[in-house]
């Protein structure tokens, strides 16, 4: 807030108003102040102060001159007239503010006047006490009481002071002073509690602002008011506090002010009786069945909005029983223009009204959530079946309804929209038109809106006014034309009515012109309709100030009364803002107003007048460099005024624009405004550099107004700006979405996104990317608290594979299917419901509720406009996807239980308009169009079916039962035409079938492998596969068959006789294969398997691995193809990820090692990283990272089980499925190429196994091989000319281990199956050092003094080898995936990183368990190799993850690493007293991190326990 000091001597007051709340702060000094006549006074009132000066005839005179009657007012009433030209008053003459105070006060005591009354004659300052203090709103309100000591002593030396009120000829004012001295008086006795004393030091000098006396005098007196300021701002924080966390205060301001606005538009309503009875008896007679939305729709000014407020007061009385009624008029308020704000607004409103529980805070903060949580919250009201809901939304400019908005209302809720004409077309609302008003209404509102403005019209003006009357009674054209006409005093001419809504807003920017001049007011409706959501006061007279224009205009006539500073006169502005009255609407938005225009004609007509062409850049520009703070802080700027010879450089004291105003909180006013005017002002390269292109800038906006608004502001960029780079950032932050609605989006979690993202472009993009790279770098260097500093680029790139990761508040989803036509993903979930999204748009269109058990199937149809559903509560149901409506509910005819056997087969017949599913039990068909049942085949229940077709071409129905029983049954009537047994297959039973229409063939799977073709004609074995087949998939135009079985897919192609094998390559799989689909051209397969990996196989290339993608984390995989994009998902998530086929090589990144094995091993510079070739796990492949290339194969006699690399020793160790060990030397040292020569360790004697696991210990000098229930222990030494291994020696643990790590000595740390934790010196019995479960990873220090193991279920201990107790036991729990995946030890041994099962790694102190950092990594890591200062880490996205951790020495403030993280605890125990007590003081000498100085023994015993809810 600025202070502004007008003149010291009488009041200087500010105003802090919030929504339904107003704080004023007043400087009262030594000047009582003028006192204003006012601008009109009734004609008793007016008789009243006339007899009170029939003894003053000069005074009556002056009184008589100054007002005019006007007949028209009711009652009648008197104006101030306007001084004639050339009018002045001589200095004795009385002023008439001073003469209507005389005769207010004579008539006061008479008992004429109220004290009500008599108020309106006193002075400004005593006015505002009056409301602020002395009223009912004290509350808030500070007085400054300025005390000059000895004042009168020091007035009768000066008599010129300005400090006192004086008369025209000079001398003091008597009067006015013992007006002051009452005045004071009654403060001191009313409230002494809002009084605060500012005593001043006397000065001849002390009101001459270049007198240093005056500096202390505003410095004292700011001291003052900030101080106060910051208390008032702490209780209302304390307050904040102590209210309810899901009420917030803005919610309640919102809803209070859209109330306040259906008042004001209710007001002056009259007609559309009938209209509202039509729509009343339409309320109830759909109040209990489901139901259209109601659209509401007619031109701009015709009343639509007026009519929606009217409903919401008369809701109850219209649906006749108890209703909930929740309004909102988009765009009328902050909150109110941002959906999301919008969205969460209602939810939090609804279970308000209707008494559920609030919306959890992770769906409020991601818009894609929001939207199924509304649709759940519309069926929980429904099925109260007490109160009704009445949900009533403007939404004027909207095309279309907001896509959050249910299709169909359920019953009991009830949607009306109110929209401009032609918008919110469709089938999927109900509209109503709502016309002009009859002449006869419109004559009717004419004298309702006369009445409201206590006037009236003699026979001529109402005969001009009435003219326009017959062309159709606009509201908004009365009230339009009525605000100039309504001034216009019975000496007046009447303005006729214009005849058009147009007409009527140019009308009054006109009468607006003639008043205030073209230039003030095209620059103050110009700005009002250029900014984006509006301007408040200060701001608006703040811009005006940096108008050079609009002040050359202003000081045409008078110089600026101070050569200092040069601002825009304030009263100016309060003049015009009176004659704007209604049309100038009042926004609340962050805590303070903004100033709008209030009618869209009139917004319409301020672009066409004073928006056109150079004058919408110029605006734009002046907006732009007041939000930029481009003139504040003290910088002058030079104008040349009329009256002045020469230019001035003045500084126009406009309020700084800092873009935080804490750590915090951002300037949320310059984040809205100034990207959009430096836009339209054309001023790309500013915009690209200060505020697209920092790195502050985009934190800021993200943590002031959410992902989506900053996302928003760099889609409303991007189509202007001519900068492909601005795109990559956009997709960057799409990208990061998960993990920013994971941990909270934070400076910190936005700059690893960014910097681990973009870093890949960072050299070869220079304009907007390397310099947000930078940025990101140095900010790291800066930050005060712990963190991992990304070095290089290891998250999924932008412009990569990975479009997009959608999310949402369901379970996990159990179907898939593409509208390709609209660019629409359909979505089945276990919960029954069914999710749209729009792609393009990343956002969710629709929730289809209906179903009320698993969606298992879903079929697209019609063009991609409708779509079919299956689930498993024995219904199929058709879905308009466009609108959302349920076209048709079929029923399937079993029993909505578990046991009812799910349906394996849907399928859509166009061309005969029929819809048939099948199950083991049944075969069904119902009409596409009337949902009529056609037929219902049952089976036999000793032989049911397990695999169907609907064949097209020729027409014929295909069943295969158990026992290999071919059905052929006629699809339009069921009736069978003939059975016989397959010839091709004998004992096996089918698995899957997939119908191929071009060819009349129904493909089927049985058990044993085969695969067969079968038709009405017969049956042909295609293929015996080696197992069981596990599903079929054919491509769209049936010329590719894909068949899996286990591990692996073969591919087909068809030709004359069926189909033949494509490929002799194997599609070879590390798990079980769980899904497939063919590419757009049937150029690539794509399939998914259980070790939750997609694969892209290129078809052109037999059948070559082209990529490796990461899935969700979950087996269980789903897909689906539309166009070049692929969905994947599963059963067990919420969130689905979707690729593009036509990125998997983007050009100039290196590309991702393809590692599917989850073996790959970095060196440890990490140059190259080593994994088993994809395919043939024979070869070892040696991938240049940096090239993003296989740069050397290594061949192994059998399968590579295992590998481990000795840094120090150069040397590469690959385990094989035979038992064998091989040894590789790596050329040039650790980080070299390895050399074809190699050295073999065979297995040892006995039954062969494979080598099941690698083992180094720190030293590097002992490696461990596991074999099951044997492990061989090696001393290993570097060459040359090749290593050495020692004799192996053999050690039997008492059970197979799940982990181990060797030790120095030889020694073998491991853990077994069974649990707990063993040490082994020697062939012998092994020491326990812990019970508990089996720990999935062990590592050991690299002093060998402590190890690290972390299990599978979240647990993380810390053993002191030497004791071989347990010093540290740290548990994590997490809704997510828990569990530790790898972890290792820092190079000092300080630390411990751990990469866990969620997807993240942490950094954990080894001397007291302190979590110092966290970070979400987006994918798994396959090991952590530490390296100085961080870590190497091999991730399942194909990318090496290099960290580095930083730790300052002194840290700004403590931070909680998970502060943001939802749904995680972690839990330290300190099990050891004495070890840590050492370690720590080890630890406090060597100043590093988990060190604290001398502690009290009793501090050793801690438990650090961070929850995050």
């Amino acid at each position: 807030m600025r202070v502004q000091i007008d003149w010291p001597g009488c009041i200087s007051s500010s105003v802090w108003q919030r929504p339904g709340e107003t704080k004023r702060r007043a400087l009262v000094g030594d000047q009582y102040g003028p006192s204003p006549p006012p601008t009109r006074i009734e004609e008793k009132e007016w008789e009243a102060l006339r007899a009170q000066l029939t003894s003053r005839p000069r005074d009556l005179d002056l009184l008589s001159r100054s007002y005019g009657r006007d007949a028209d007012a009711r009652p009648p009433c008197y104006l101030l007239q306007p001084p004639a030209p050339g009018e002045a008053h001589g200095p004795e003459e009385a002023d008439l503010g001073s003469v209507l105070h005389a005769a207010a006060q004579d008539a006061h005591r008479l008992g004429l006047l109220s004290q009500e009354q008599c108020g309106r004659y006193r002075s400004v300052l005593e006015r505002e006490l009056e409301l602020g203090v002395l009223g009912p709103a004290a509350e808030g309100t500070t007085v400054f009481l300025r005390e000059i000591p000895e004042l009168d002593r020091h007035l009768l030396d000066e008599c010129s002071l300005r400090l006192v009120d004086r008369r025209p000829d000079g001398c003091l004012d008597e009067e006015a002073q013992a007006r002051l001295r009452v005045l004071k008086a009654r403060l001191a006795a009313a409230h002494p509690e809002v009084l605060k004393a500012h005593p001043v030091a006397w000065s001849r000098d002390l009101v001459n602002p270049a007198n240093k006396a005056h500096s202390r005098y505003l410095l004292g007196l700011a001291g003052q008011l900030v101080a106060r300021l910051n208390h008032q701002v702490l209780e209302r924080l304390r307050a904040g506090e102590a209210a309810s966390p899901w009420e917030p205060t803005w919610l309640l301001e919102d809803i209070r002010h859209h109330l306040n606005l259906a008042a004001e538009h209710a007001r002056g309503f009259c007609g559309r009786r009938e209209l509202l009875a039509d729509l009343g008896r339409r309320l109830r007679e759909t109040d209990g069945v489901p139901h259209l939305p109601l659209v509401l729709r007619g031109p701009p000014g015709v009343g639509v909005t007026a009519l929606l407020c009217v409903l919401a007061g008369a809701g109850s009385r219209l649906l006749g029983r108890p209703a909930v009624v929740v309004l909102r008029l988009l765009g009328a308020s902050g909150p109110s223009r941002d959906g999301r704000v919008v969205l969460a607004g209602l939810c939090r409103q609804l279970c308000l009204a209707f008494g559920l529980p609030p919306p959890p805070p992770a769906i409020l903060q991601a818009r894609a959530r929001l939207v199924p949580f509304l649709r759940e919250l519309l069926l929980s009201i429904s099925a109260r079946r007490f109160e009704s809901l009445l949900l009533l939304l403007d939404v004027p400019g909207l095309p279309q309804a907001p896509h959050w908005l249910p299709a169909l209302c359920p019953p009991r809720v009830h949607v009306l929209l109110a929209a401009g004409p032609g918008a919110l077309n469709g089938d999927h609302q109900e509209p109503w038109e709502v016309g002009p008003l009859p002449a006869a209404k419109a004559c009717e509102m004419l004298q309702g809106l006369l009445g409201a403005a206590g006037r009236t019209l003699d026979p001529g003006q109402e005969a001009a006014l009435g003219a326009g009357l017959p062309h159709g009674g606009h509201p908004g054209r009365l009230r339009l034309g009525l605000q100039e006409a309504g001034d216009c005093a019975s000496f007046c001419a009447a303005t006729p009515l214009p005849a058009e809504p147009l007409e009527a807003a140019h009308q009054l920017c006109a009468h607006l012109e003639r008043r205030h001049g073209p230039v003030l007011t095209a620059a103050v409706l110009g700005s009002l309709a250029a900014a984006r959501f509006g301007l408040s006061e200060a701001e608006l007279k703040d811009v005006l100030s940096v108008d050079d224009e609009v002040l050359g205009a202003v000081y045409r006539e008078w110089t600026p009364p101070s050569r200092e500073v040069l601002r825009f006169p304030p009263l100016l502005w309060v003049r015009l803002r009176r004659d704007l009255g209604t049309s100038l609407a009042r926004r609340p938005w962050g805590g303070c107003t903004l100033l709008a225009l209030g009618s869209s004609l009139l917004e319409r007509v301020a672009r066409e007048r004073y928006l056109a062409g150079p004058d919408k850049a110029k605006r734009h520009g002046i907006l732009a460099d007041f939000f930029s703070g481009a003139w504040s802080q003290g910088t002058k700027k030079l104008i040349t005024l009329p009256l002045m010879g020469k230019p001035l450089n003045l500084d126009r004291k406009v309020a700084p624009q800092p873009l935080w105003f804490s750590e915090e909180v951002g300037n949320e006013r310059k984040l809205e405004e100034l990207p959009f005017h430096l836009l339209h002002a054309g001023r790309t390269q500013e915009l690209m550099g200060e505020v697209l292109g920092s790195l502050d800038w985009l934190c800021c906006r993200g943590m002031s107004g959410g992902l989506d608004t900053l996302l928003d502001d760099l889609g409303l960029c991007a189509p202007h700006v001519d900068c492909p780079e601005l795109e990559l950032v956009r997709e960057a932050l799409e990208l990061s979405r998960p993990a920013l609605e994971l941990r909270g989006l934070e400076k910190g979690v936005l700059c690893t996104e960014l910097l681990a993202r973009l870093h890949f472009f960072a050299a070869s993009h220079p304009v907007l990317v390397g310099p947000l790279c930078q940025q990101a770098q140095s900010w790291f260097r800066l930050c005060p608290n712990p963190m991992l500093v990304p070095l290089a680029g290891f998250l999924q790139p932008p412009g990569g594979p990975l479009w997009a990761t959608f999310t949402g508040c369901h379970k996990g989803i159990s179907a898939l299917a593409w509208s390709v036509e609209e660019s629409l993903l359909v979505v089945g979930t276990l919960d029954g419901f069914i999710v749209v999204w729009d792609v393009a748009e990343r956002q969710v269109t629709h929730v289809l509720a209906g179903h009320s058990g698993e969606v298992h199937h879903l079929q697209v149809f019609a063009q991609g406009t409708q779509a079919l559903s299956a689930s498993r509560d024995q219904t199929l149901r058709v879905w308009e996807l466009r609108s959302g409506r349920e076209r048709l509910s079929l029923w399937g005819g079993g029993a909505q239980d578990a046991a009812e056997p799910r349906l394996w087969s849907l399928q859509v017949d166009e061309t005969r308009r029929a819809v048939c599913s099948a199950s083991v039990s049944k075969v069904t068909a119902w009409s596409l169009d009337t949902g009529e049942l056609l037929f219902r085949i049952l089976s036999d229940p000793a032989d049911p079916w397990l695999c169907a077709a609907h064949l097209v071409s020729p027409a014929s129905l295909l069943t295969v039962s158990e026992q290999g029983v071919v059905g052929r049954w006629s699809p339009a009537s069921g009736q069978l035409r003939g059975k016989r047994r397959l010839s091709c297959v004998r004992g096996e039973a089918p698995t899957c079938g997939v119908p191929v229409q071009t060819q009349g063939w129904l493909v089927a799977g049985f058990s044993q492998g085969s695969v067969a073709l079968v038709s009405t004609e017969g049956d042909s074995l295609l293929e015996k596969l080696p197992e069981a087949v596990r599903f079929l998939v054919v491509s769209e135009d049936d010329s590719f068959l894909a068949a899996a079985f286990g591990r692996s897919v073969w591919v087909f192609l068809a030709d004359a006789q069926g189909f033949r094998r494509f490929t002799d390559t194997e599609l070879e799989h590390e798990a079980v294969v769980e899904a497939a689909v063919f590419g757009p051209e049937n150029n690539l397969i794509v399939t998914a398997s259980r070790d939750r990996l997609v694969q892209v196989w290129s078809l052109s290339e037999q059948g070559a691995l082209l990529a490796v993608l990461e899935g969700l984390g979950s087996p269980g995989g789903l897909l689906a193809r539309g166009g070049a994009l692929v969905a994947a998902a599963c059963r067990v998530s919420s969130s689905l990820r979707v690729w593009d086929l036509s990125r998997l090589a983007p050009p100039g990144l290196p590309a991702p090692f393809p590692d599917r094995s989850g073996l790959a091993t970095p060196s440890h510079d990490g140059r190259f990283v080593y994994f088993p070739r994809p395919g043939d796990k024979t070869k070892v492949s040696v991938w240049d990272v940096a090239q993003g290339e296989e740069q050397a194969v290594l061949d192994a006699p059998s399968p590579v089980c295992c590998l481990e690399v000795a840094a120090r020793a150069g040397l590469l160790f690959a385990g094989l499925a035979s038992g064998a060990l091989l040894v590789f030397t790596l050329v040039g040292g650790p980080g070299g190429e390895p050399e074809q020569d190699v050295l073999c360790l065979p297995p040892p004697a006995g039954p062969p196994g494979p080598l099941l696991g690698l083992a180094l210990a720190p030293s590097e000098d002992t490696l461990a091989l596991a074999y099951g229930a044997a492990v061989l222990l090696l001393e290993v030494a570097p060459g040359p000319p090749c290593p050495r291994l020692g004799v192996p020696l053999e050690l039997r643990p008492t059970a197979p281990p799940v982990s181990l790590a060797p030790l120095a000595g030889p020694r073998l740390l491991y853990s077994p199956a069974a649990g707990g934790l063993f040490l082994l010196a020697e062939p012998g019995t092994p020491k326990p050092l812990a019970d508990g479960g089996p720990l999935a990873c062990l590592c050991v220090s690299h002093g060998e003094q402590m190890a690290a193991g972390g299990a599978s279920d979240g647990g993380l201990r810390l053993w002191d080898l030497e004791s071989g107790a347990c010093t540290l036991s740290i548990h994590y729990q997490s809704s997510y995936c828990p569990g530790v995946q790898n972890l290792c030890f820092s190079l000092d041994d300080k630390l411990v990183f751990a990469g866990m099962r969620d997807r993240s790694v942490t950094v954990w102190s080894a001397l007291d368990g302190s979590l110092l950092a966290s970070q979400f990594l987006h994918a798994e890591l396959t090991r952590i190799v530490p390296t100085p200062g961080g870590f190497l880490a091999p991730s399942r996205h194909g990318y090496l993850v290099r960290e580095r951790y930083q730790c300052p020495s002194a840290r700004a403030s403590p931070q909680v690493p998970l502060r943001h993280f939802q749904k995680a605890v972690w839990m330290v125990k300190s099990l050891q007293r004495r070890g840590l007590a050492a370690a720590g003081d080890r630890g406090a000498r060597d100043g590093e991190p988990g060190s604290s100085g001398q502690r009290d023994p009793k501090s050793n015993k801690r438990s650090q326990v961070c929850l995050l809810v």
